[in-house]
């Protein structure tokens, strides 16, 4: 977009500015602006010479200009109206008491009503009415403390918070009168002596204090509140505290709701402080106490200020000098990127002087006069253009002078980025095109598992990729706020190591003493593989965007793994609803399970304290065999990768030129060396391989019989039983090797290559032990090279490995898994579904129609279900629902995969391990088109809460 007037500046080369919005306005006056406020209404600017601009959003005229502070006005603090009635709700809901505050009460029928509050360089807070202008308090400390740098209002306290020079922070109930003084209280920044202005010369007199004339301008106070010596935070920062601001929730730390006071210090570090009211704290004084409600510090004290915070759920973004943002992540109080901006000429960068986020957006604004939008977590999810985090969307010079504060708001449907400066003017631009996310008006509790389910889905939570990890976290946080709201005590569980942390959360049951209860394991992930929709892809749908077709659930994760952990934890509950939970759940939900699981055993190990002991594991990460008949699954192979290299003591040759017989080429070596591996048949050489490999069982035989007559007769295209039987075992239970590929160095084909490498793995089986494999390995590929007696130098690296795992289908966890499946899904009742008849191209029974229905009253039309059928929809092309279970009881099955995190957990805890699939084998996860067919997703729940009820009684 081209602006309006012409640019104010040029930054020191062309192509550093570009993507500049229109300004629709530019607001001249002859003031500095230092802060800036937006209501509904109006723009509020503060100026150096402590009046207060007042311009209509509606027309942009001046409404008002009035003196507020004898000096320069440092901050506004615009309160938000839905958190103030909010707040009242809750203040009247457990007390009957009157108000006696003048600031009328926020009317929860009516619209609630906000406050203004100023600061300034004269010591005194001020709060005035954003709709009448009226001043309603000031606000002044006993003592000298020197400038107000910035404050704060917490709705739920009626608390004003500020910041001061001295480094202290102070606070002030508005509604507390005892707080309530004269105007001219000797103690008032107007009328007590200053030690140093006020002191005596030689002789005892002093200089008359010059009248200031603003003085008399400033409009009187309907109220003087004067702080408590005791209600102050001494040293509260180790320089002056320039910002502040209260936030709800932002923090695993703290309940969802409740409010935390962020500050932001010169000495260059961060703080969270805890100011809801707290049984713990009653027999202390109020400045004790708030050596204590410091729930977190973040980075250094190395001088570089905190001018700026903005905040994005946990994601704390702190403006700096010399043109550096950081990224704070609240729940693991960890920094996670830093991103530097705002060059201008000779390489010098200007300070970050006022950060926002809005509309998806990061926007800051420096003293060198530019403007920047970064893209951030939440724009990459709304466009599938932006690939990469915090990429400079837009950067343009905005003001000739220093941009000091910024604001943004959306009036009649246009979005608007307000910025003012030291050389007198004031620009709004314009800056449609960008969406605001709509909010979220919903009563968290009636969250259903849908639309819960669709938000996850939401988040690109790719272990595997860099460019990705801010948005594991917040996928990570997302699922942290939602087992708080669900009643779940939470921790969010990392190491010093910079890895998707693991969400670790508790719901308590009922049977006291809680020593007899059971406390059940739930395991799952919440990362995804990666989901690229470009014009190569067959994705019919956005990947991160739930879509309910034909009665499936389409989207990456739907189906692997996070589909099945929200029928988990809706299970949990429906019978925490029921009263009904007599067990502990514990939810361990890892964030890399699609990368190995790497950090996972070391984060729980070091937090085993923490999660407790534990009587079951209990996990749904795989699939039916079929569409139609369902399963357990009690064993999964282990998994060893590793690297060959064969390297030479030369570069890159020349193969005419060097080539010859006395040059052993490591290419040659690596192939006979890869060569031995393998015999006829495919029989891995490695002496003693087979020697740890269970016999076959009688029962476990009969479990294949059972297994592939079932498949052979729905499924007679597939080969005869004996085949069906012999590949069933050859993947499941018997080992293999697989050499993925080579590399070489060089890049013509006559070269002979310096290095060569092959990437191999292994699949093992119960009870081969993946440590005595590499051992096995190492020595036999050590020795096949030392046959060939090369010149050349062998290196075998072991990339990852998990041990294979086998349950008991005959353990108490697996009955109840089996009771609980015959139950939910009828499988005692013969004959399910037939094909439709006389062009009826439903196949749903009545049963799944309902629950289809139900389920899609209970999303208020997020996911728009429809009827399973037995036809391909015609304008997507995907696959329709096919016919409903089979079967009297389920089938116990194994699988070839791995993961990573059973054995371990099984080992760690000393408990027995269950998996349950939810899926169905055509679910295509880590393919495209993802899926999860809504009935099974909807039975998953039911049979998960049947097992959490039921376990109680096992032993």
């Amino acid at each position: 977009m081209t602006p309006t007037h012409a640019t104010v500046g040029q930054l020191q080369s062309p192509q550093d500015e570009f993507s500049a919005p229109l300004r629709i306005q530019e607001l001249e006056h002859d003031e500095t602006v230092l802060t800036l406020a937006v209501s509904d209404k109006y723009i509020f600017a503060g100026t150096h010479t402590g009046e207060i601009f007042v311009w209509s959003l509606a027309t942009f005229e001046l409404v008002k200009r009035f003196q507020a502070h004898k000096r320069h006005i440092l901050w506004l603090y615009l309160s938000d109206t839905t958190s103030q009635a909010a707040a009242a709700a809750a203040s009247s809901s457990s007390s009957n008491a009157p108000s006696t505050s003048p600031l009328p009460t926020p009317s929860i029928d009516g619209p609630a009503r906000s406050i203004l509050v100023s600061s300034a360089g004269d010591a005194i807070v001020s709060v005035w009415c954003p709709d009448t202008f009226a001043r309603l308090y000031e606000i002044y400390w006993p003592d000298h403390i020197g400038d107000v740098f910035c404050c704060a209002y917490s709705p739920q306290q009626d608390t004003v918070y500020l910041g001061a020079q001295n480094t202290s922070i102070q606070w002030v109930k508005l509604s507390d009168p005892e707080r309530r003084v004269p105007h001219d209280n000797p103690n008032h920044p107007d009328q007590r002596i200053d030690t140093f202005f006020d002191s005596k010369a030689i002789g005892g007199k002093s200089t008359p204090r010059k009248k200031d004339q603003r003085e008399e301008l400033i409009p009187p106070a309907d109220e003087t509140l004067e702080i408590h010596r005791s209600s102050i935070g001494n040293r509260a920062h180790s320089g002056f505290i320039y910002c502040m601001f209260v936030a709800k929730g932002p923090t695993v730390l703290v309940d969802p709701g409740e409010e935390v006071l962020i500050t932001g210090g010169g000495e260059g570090r961060i703080k969270l402080w805890q100011i809801k009211q707290d049984d713990k704290y009653n027999d202390m004084e109020e400045w004790e106490a708030w050596e204590y409600r410091e729930i977190m510090c973040l980075g250094e004290q190395d001088g570089q200020s905190v001018f700026h915070m903005a905040i994005d759920g946990s994601f704390l973004y702190s403006g700096k000098k010399r043109g550096i943002i950081e990224l704070w992540d609240l729940d693991t109080k960890q920094k996670l990127r830093v991103i530097k901006d705002h060059s201008g000429p000779n390489g010098r960068c200007g300070d970050i002087m006022s950060l926002q986020m809005a509309w998806d957006n990061l926007w800051s604004a420096s003293t060198i006069g530019t403007v920047a939008r970064h893209s951030t977590v939440l724009s990459n999810k709304a466009s599938d253009k932006v690939s990469q985090k915090y990429q400079c969307l837009s950067r343009w010079k905005a003001h000739e002078g220093k941009i000091l504060s910024s604001a943004y708001t959306t009036y009649q449907g246009h979005n608007y980025y307000i910025t003012g400066a030291n050389d007198n003017k004031l620009s709004v631009w314009r800056v449609d095109g960008i969406q605001e996310e709509a909010e979220d008006t919903s009563d968290e509790s009636e969250r259903t598992m849908l639309s819960s389910l669709r938000e996850f889905i939401s988040y690109r939570t790719i272990s595997a990729r860099p460019e990705f990890a801010e948005e594991c976290r917040q996928g990570a946080s997302f699922l942290c706020n939602l087992f708080k709201r669900l009643g779940a005590q939470v921790n969010m569980l990392s190491t010093e190591k910079l890895h998707n942390p693991v969400v670790c959360a508790v719901f308590s049951g009922k049977l006291e003493p809680a020593e007899k209860r059971k406390r059940i394991l739930f395991y799952g992930h919440y990362d995804v593989v990666p989901a690229d929709r470009d014009s190569s892809s067959k994705w019919a749908t956005d990947p991160f965007q739930m879509e309910g077709i034909n009665g499936y659930l389409y989207g990456r994760g739907v189906s692997d793994n996070k589909g099945p952990i929200m029928a988990a934890l809706y299970a949990v509950t429906d019978l925490l609803q029921a009263k009904q939970l007599d067990s502990d759940v514990v939810f361990l939900i890892e964030g890399e399970e699609e990368s190995t699981s790497r950090n996972f055993q070391e984060t729980i190990r070091r937090n085993k304290g923490l999660i407790g002991n534990v009587d079951y594991i209990l996990l749904a990460n795989s699939y039916w065999i079929d569409d139609e008949t369902p399963c357990l699954t009690y064993g999964l192979r282990g998994v060893l990768h590793a690297t060959i290299c064969v390297d030479s003591a030369y570069p890159d040759l020349h193969s005419g030129v060097d080539g010859s017989h006395m040059l052993d080429e490591p290419l040659a070596d690596l192939m006979q060396v890869l060569t031995s591996l393998k015999g006829p048949r495919n029989k891995i050489m490695v002496p003693g391989f087979y020697d740890a490999v269970l016999p076959l069982t009688p029962d476990e035989e009969a479990r294949y019989e059972e297994i592939v007559k079932i498949l052979s007769r729905r499924h007679p295209h597939n080969g005869t039983v004996e085949q069906l039987k012999s590949s069933l075992m050859a993947r499941w239970r018997e080992p293999n090797l697989t050499i993925h590929g080579t590399k070489v160095s060089g890049v013509d084909e006559s070269v002979v290559s310096s290095h060569a490498s092959a990437t191999i793995s292994f699949r093992i089986v119960p009870d081969q032990q993946v440590d005595d494999i590499v051992a096995s390995l190492k020595d036999f590929l050590r020795a096949k090279f030392a046959e060939l007696e090369s010149k050349n130098t062998l290196t075998i690296k072991i990339d990852n490995k998990a041990e294979p795992w086998l349950g008991d289908p005959n353990n108490q966890i697996f009955k109840t898994l089996e009771q609980a499946i015959i139950k939910v899904w009828g499988l005692s009742e013969p004959a399910q579904l037939a094909e439709p008849a006389n062009g009826d191209s439903t196949g749903a029974s009545d049963k799944e129609k309902e629950d289809a229905a139900s389920a899609a009253a209970d999303t208020d039309k997020d996911v728009d279900v429809h009827p399973t059928k037995t036809t391909a929809d015609p304008k997507t092309g995907l696959q329709a629902g096919g016919p409903a279970v089979k079967g009297r009881k389920p089938l116990y099955i194994r699988e070839g995969g791995s993961i990573p995190a059973i054995r371990f957990l099984e080992k760690e805890f000393e408990a027995p391990v269950a998996h349950l699939p939810c899926g169905q084998a055509t679910d295509s996860a880590h393919l495209e088109n993802e899926r999860i067919r809504l009935v099974n997703l909807i039975r998953s729940r039911e049979i998960f809460g049947e097992a959490f009820r039921n376990l109680q009684g096992g032993t």
